[in-house]
């Protein structure tokens, strides 16, 4: 119980803090909301974890566009575990954890897992495919919800929120902050998800 306590307790600051910086980053001006390449981000003090659900949950629909403009919704992820990272060009933890969610596509990315990185970037597709490309980000796509809706569609109260769904698209577990995504211990738990999608899944 202690434990659980101290987890909770992480978790709720780590949503505070990630809430008053995506706030902060919203009042910045467009002509503002500079990209800093990675070298150039402060280092993350303290990196988040996936928190279990006691029981898988159903997600409310969410529509977004991939990178050549086309509507697309969950759904059409249907039958792969997907981790769904909602973030934004502004926000300075996102900026931070996406080499990582690269390298982890390029890993355990394919017909049986995928990464769907999610900008909620009101200056769209444009903006993400500039960062992308200072970044030097390869194996990741577009995906961007430039209304914002997705945000309360996961009822997630700051950014990046990173949600691990099961090939039927309910929610498994969530990670408030930035997260070591190619790091063994994620990696491993990713794919102790994976080996148990497919034994449920035959």
């Amino acid at each position: 119980m202690r434990t659980r306590a101290i987890v909770t307790g992480t978790v709720a600051a780590a949503t505070i803090i990630a809430a008053v910086i995506a706030w902060r980053a919203v009042q910045t001006p467009a002509s503002q909301q500079a990209i800093l390449p990675a070298s150039a981000m402060p280092a993350t003090p303290q990196r988040a974890s996936l928190v279990a659900l006691k029981t898988p949950r159903p997600l409310a629909p969410l529509s977004f566009v991939n990178g050549d403009g086309a509507p697309m919704t969950l759904s059409d992820f249907h039958g792969r575990v997907v981790l769904l990272n909602v973030w934004a060009t502004w926000c300075v933890p996102c900026r931070q954890e996406m080499p990582a969610l690269d390298r982890l596509q390029a890993k355990l990315g394919g017909p049986d897992f995928t990464v769907i990185p999610l900008s909620i970037d009101h200056r769209g597709r444009d903006a993400v495919r500039r960062f992308y490309q200072q970044l030097g980000l390869s194996s990741l796509e577009i995906y961007v919800d430039t209304s914002g809706d997705t945000i309360h569609a996961i009822n997630a109260l700051g950014l990046p929120q990173t949600l691990l769904i099961d090939r039927q698209g309910r929610e498994l577990d969530r990670a408030i902050g930035a997260a070591e995504w190619d790091g063994s211990e994620m990696m491993a738990l990713i794919a102790d998800h994976l080996e148990a999608q497919d034994r449920d899944h035959r």
